[in-house]
């Protein structure tokens, strides 16, 4: 398709690198991540035992599967978890099987992931005040956050935002939110609970590119990341491996709507997935996010630790290009691709966790967390350790 074009008013022009060295520091509390910790399925698969049963899935008998193969050798995927056995989506019928398989599946890999993740910061379901929810591969009403609620021991006056449609982008916009609450409710303990189980969204007997691609990148897990505001004793930059979260941005690109997202319909979610989206990540985003560190005194090479959603092999490779990264910078992004697939809005919390576990960054130093999703949106968020 031919990219939109953009024409918007020029940002301000990069800090220079000593502008960015005599930047101030953060303030010394504020809300900072105590906490992260992902939740896998426990069927997991190798990709190419998975290449013949999706083709056998999404194919007419007979039907050419080169295309494929390739896809599946190309993703830059090694190993995925699903939701079911392998066998068992041939049996879901439709879209109402499917759902209530993601409500069953969610809510135990939920539990596991949030009450992990509150052992991780040493605290109680009833620290909780606020929980933010996100999912966009199934609905339910009660959404799955109310109906953890009681079963994990949440508080009865627990603020609840169950959020949907954000797709790949809401691990970051929902760590925006987050920040956003505890900025205005400093003594709050917050929760972000990530449930995607993407699998269950495969469309059976849909040969189309878009449903061939997914069935090559996603995968299924859950992630839960705690933050506490700086009155709470959580924010103190001093605290190894809790990054404080420094600032968020947004970013809508217009007339993009139609690159990414569902088109839902009776036989669930149909995947969008247009081959514009790593042209729009070399047009403008690279700018938006140097205007954003900018206004922070800083430059792309002040960032020491890169969080980016591996939305797949092009996407990374564009945001690599359009920034100038070295060689390496995002190899986190790709290790998490290997591992477990594109998990959508649990992806860049799973590269989170890993990044504290494999490698504290050095105190002081700056991190960014980014995704993007459907609307064709972007999200930011500037850390410091």
């Amino acid at each position: 398709m031919r990219v939109p074009l953009i024409v918007e008013h020029a940002p301000p022009p990069s800090a220079s690198p000593s502008a960015a060295r005599s930047a101030p520091p953060p303030p010394a509390a504020g809300p900072a991540v105590t906490a992260v910790r992902c939740a896998l399925p426990p069927h997991r698969y190798a990709q190419d035992e998975l290449t013949e049963p999706i083709g056998d899935l999404c194919l007419r008998p007979g039907a050419d599967r080169a295309l494929l193969r390739r896809m599946h050798a190309s993703a830059g995927v090694r190993t995925r978890h699903l939701a079911l056995p392998i066998e068992q989506y041939a049996l879901l019928g439709d879209f109402g099987r499917s759902n209530d398989a993601w409500i069953e599946a969610g809510l135990e890999l939920g539990e596991e992931a949030l009450t992990g993740a509150l052992h991780e910061a040493e605290l109680r379901p009833a620290d909780v005040d606020l929980l933010v929810f996100t999912s966009v591969t199934g609905v339910a009403t009660p959404s799955l956050d109310a109906r953890l609620a009681g079963r994990v021991g949440l508080r009865p006056d627990v603020k609840r935002l169950p959020l949907f449609g954000l797709g790949c982008v809401a691990g970051a916009a929902g760590l925006a939110r987050v920040h956003d609450h505890l900025l205005g409710h400093p003594e709050d303990t917050a929760v972000l609970l990530a449930v995607e189980l993407c699998s269950l969204t495969l469309q059976r007997g849909d040969g189309s590119r878009a449903n061939l691609v997914a069935g090559a990148l996603f995968g299924d897990g859950a992630a839960a990341l705690v933050a506490r505001g700086g009155a709470r004793g959580g924010g103190t930059a001093a605290l190894p491996a809790r990054p404080l979260v420094v600032a968020t941005r947004s970013h809508l690109y217009p007339g993009t709507e139609r690159l990414l997202g569902w088109k839902i319909g009776a036989d669930g979610f149909r995947v969008v997935i247009d081959a514009g989206v790593p042209d729009i990540v070399r047009g403008q985003f690279g700018r938006h996010l140097r205007a954003f560190l900018a206004e922070h005194g800083l430059t792309v090479d002040d960032i020491g630790t890169w969080i980016c959603h591996p939305g797949g092999p092009r996407v990374l490779s564009a945001v690599s290009e359009t920034l100038g990264l070295p060689e390496g910078t995002l190899d986190s992004s790709r290790r998490s691709l290997a591992a477990v697939g594109n998990m959508s809005s649990v992806s860049v919390l799973h590269i989170l966790q890993s990044v504290r576990e494999r490698r504290t960054p050095e105190p002081g130093t700056w991190g960014l967390l980014l995704a993007m999703g459907p609307g064709f949106c972007s999200e930011l968020v500037l850390l410091r350790w």
